[in-house]
């Protein structure tokens, strides 16, 4: 499912619901959902899954030989739904740009 922003009642449009073409309202219930700052993302796969790690460095020194990474969150999903995150990514960062300016990297 891909969506199509966030509007302020928590309500999201969706892509058409695959079984009447007509497009799905999704509600999105936050009640034991918690948030994390991350700087860092692994992220690794196989065949039937994808992980995303996120965590943090607390060490930014250029001349250090090894870092350790505080990991705070996993993120376990199928390719499928990787792919559809790829591209609500992608297209959240070319609205950022396009608003903002080109994010250097």
């Amino acid at each position: 499912m891909t969506t199509n922003g966030d509007d302020k009642t928590g309500e999201t449009r969706a892509s058409d619901s695959p079984k009447s073409g007509q497009p799905l309202k999704v509600r999105w219930g936050e009640p034991s959902m918690r948030s994390i700052y991350a700087n860092v993302c692994h992220v690794a796969g196989t065949r039937e899954e994808i992980v995303l790690r996120f965590g943090m460095n607390h060490e930014w020194h250029s001349g250090e030989k090894e870092v350790t990474i505080q990991l705070t969150s996993r993120i376990v999903m199928s390719p499928y739904a990787a792919k559809r995150l790829s591209i609500l990514l992608n297209n959240v960062i070319e609205d950022y740009e396009s608003k903002y300016g080109l994010l250097p990297i």
